[in-house]
């Protein structure tokens, strides 16, 4: 079988890549804001702060938890959800890196 696209790319511009993806939503952005104001919660807390169906929200914190953005640990019959802080150091370095970069460029 031939290679994907994705093969042609760094581990780490496939991962950044993955992360941007999860974050290209504003639901999920609107999420990562809850969790990191309440620090913790279950998934029904997350659909009473949002305009959006328990499934949509379910599928959102699935698509956020297969980035490591979210970890969740099962707590009785509720999944409680939380910042995953490695990804977001991850994210932390490529773009601290990018605006240091940036800052140095003479550009138009």
């Amino acid at each position: 079988m031939g290679a994907t696209k994705t093969d042609y790319f760094t581990e780490q511009q496939n991962r950044i890549a993955i992360i941007a993806k999860a974050l290209g939503h504003p639901a999920r952005i609107a999420i990562i804001e809850y969790l990191l104001k309440v620090n913790e919660c279950i998934c029904g807390d997350i659909v009473n702060e949002l305009p959006l169906a328990q499934p949509t929200v379910s599928q959102h914190l699935k698509e956020l938890k297969n980035a490591g953005l979210i970890k969740g640990n099962i707590e009785g019959n509720s999944v409680c959800y939380c910042i995953d802080e490695k990804v977001f150091e991850v994210l932390n370095a490529f773009f601290s890196t990018v605006i240091t970069a940036v800052k140095k460029q003479n550009c138009c």
